[in-house]
């Protein structure tokens, strides 16, 4: 379920942007200040509608007004996201759209939609549709043989700050709604902190996924050491190869009921405590284990993830994410770092420009200048440091 497309108005500095043919491993850059954080929380803000409701979503933000863009024309956010599913046996091309309002004070859902086409030919259906809290959604939407006025219509009511692929997406029934919900509450918009990862962890809490802080990262070393042997392993390897040093790493359970990682290093015969390993080492191996998730996330989103690390690892780094986006996955990467640029590829990269208060996406695809610079053998780190992304201050 590969995200295609984003359109984004009225999204803070985001006032109409859209981009599309999103490939499966994506690398942001841009000034400070250009919207890379807001690019990324437009995917924690679906994300938080979903698990609480659109007005605690946008409270957490300082509130409509404070997201709404400046100077927007209409007094709406709206969000439009398509992208790729399997429906009968036929990859199809979905797209949903939020639009959010605000009366007397209180944010509502003006208007939310799933759609998609139900044949090669003719415009998208609407299979779920909402205003303020009312619509409907269809229950046979995978009947394709029967035509569009056939299909069974159930119409229902939602709170009106409530997205109506929550409530109806806990229903089989509803099929893309349950799909789309799925999806959100399977993104994972990092927010790793070196300091909640390391140290002891008491053995209690979310053992199989990497939270977004990466503060549980002990936890899930020994639920892969303990119920995934063959992935723990695997990681111990990639470590190996990519940090120098290292030998294998061994999550412990300490006398108290405490849990710490042990690391090996090939020079030394003891053990030594995550609090000797240097920052870098941890965050390697925190995205590792992440990266090698048994139940991988369809949609990964690293903000700056060359923080700690040594510039040699850059490299390595972005070929791990490279490697997770060809399995399936699809990996959205924000970074300042020259070494990370100069592993990716033309097609991999966009820039955000900021201008007259207002964001623009541009692509590194179709820079002409920058394209040829490419074909000719240069690297995109390099290009980026000599300027060759306009408005896209390296410094």
């Amino acid at each position: 379920m590969q995200i295609e497309s984003i359109r984004l108005k009225n999204f803070k500095v985001f006032r109409d942007v859209h981009l599309k043919d999103i490939p499966a491993f994506l690398v942001v850059v841009g000034a400070n200040g250009s919207g890379k954080s807001t690019f990324f929380d437009v995917f924690g803000f679906l994300h938080d509608c979903l698990k609480n409701n659109v007005r605690q979503a946008l409270d957490s933000r300082g509130r409509f007004r404070e997201v709404l863009s400046r100077d927007a024309t209409e007094e709406t956010i709206r969000i439009e996201i398509q992208y790729r599913m399997p429906i009968s046996g036929i990859d199809r091309l979905v797209t949903y759209s939020l639009e959010i309002a605000e009366r007397a004070g209180a944010p509502f859902i003006q208007r939310e939609i799933l759609r998609y086409k139900r044949g090669r030919h003719g415009s998208p259906f609407h299979f779920l549709d909402f205003t303020n809290g009312a619509g409907f959604a269809i229950t046979n939407e995978e009947d394709f043989q029967k035509p569009d006025e056939a299909l069974d219509r159930e119409e229902q009511k939602v709170a009106p700050d409530t997205l109506a692929v929550k409530g109806l997406g806990q229903f089989e029934r509803f099929k893309a709604a349950s799909a789309f919900r799925q999806l959100i509450e399977s993104w994972h918009v990092s927010d790793f902190h070196i300091h909640a990862a390391r140290g002891r962890k008491e053995a209690v809490g979310e053992t199989e996924h990497l939270t977004e802080t990466g503060d549980n990262l002990p936890l899930v070393a020994r639920h892969l050491y303990e119920q995934h042997p063959e992935v723990f392993q695997k990681i111990l390897a990639t470590l190996a190869q990519r940090v120098p040093g290292i030998a294998g790493v061994e999550p412990q359970l300490m006398d108290d009921g405490y849990l710490t990682l042990r690391f090996r290093d090939g020079s030394f015969k003891t053990p030594f405590l995550d609090r000797y390993v240097s920052d870098g080492t941890i965050k390697m191996f925190a995205y590792l284990v992440l990266l090698h998730d048994p139940k991988p996330h369809p949609l990964l989103c690293v903000e700056e993830p060359e923080n700690q690390l040594y510039p040699k690892l850059m490299a390595e780094l972005a070929e791990e994410f490279r490697l997770y986006a060809q399995r399936g996955g699809q990996v959205l990467v924000s970074t300042h770092a020259p070494d990370f640029l100069n592993a990716v590829e033309l097609d991999e990269v966009c820039w955000l420009v900021k201008r007259n208060g207002a964001t623009e996406i541009r692509r590194a695809r179709d820079d002409a200048q920058i394209r040829a610079y490419m074909a000719e053998g240069d690297q995109m780190g390099y290009l980026w440091k000599q300027g060759f992304f306009e408005g896209a201050d390296p410094v």
